[in-house]
């Protein structure tokens, strides 16, 4: 699946859809600094939640971190582990923030 610009994410958000999940990859301290709402998993835990993430294999999962190198290595685990639709978020928080505010 290909990733998704900040924009493109922000208008799904914006749309109510409750079809995908937004998981932020970053550490605690970089998530309480600033988030968009997405639900915590740090890369280094995302092995260990992968168990809690199954009803999710099929559908639309964004990945996200601070710049977009973080949650690329999060999509291509996730993708390897059997999900179908991970996403990437280009640019991760620094994009949002630039773009967004």
């Amino acid at each position: 699946m290909q990733d998704i610009t900040v924009t493109e994410l922000q208008e799904k958000m914006q749309s109510g859809s409750t079809d995908f999940l937004v998981i932020d990859v970053r550490e605690p301290y970089e998530y309480e600094e600033f988030n968009i709402g997405a639900r915590l998993i740090p890369l280094g835990d995302l092995a260990s939640a992968l168990d809690d993430l199954q009803e999710w294999e099929e559908k639309e999962i964004v990945v996200m971190c601070r710049s977009g190198a973080r949650s690329a290595a999060a999509k291509q685990f996730m993708v390897q582990n059997g999900f179908k639709n991970v996403r990437n978020l280009i640019g991760g928080v620094m994009d949002w923030q630039q773009h967004i505010g």
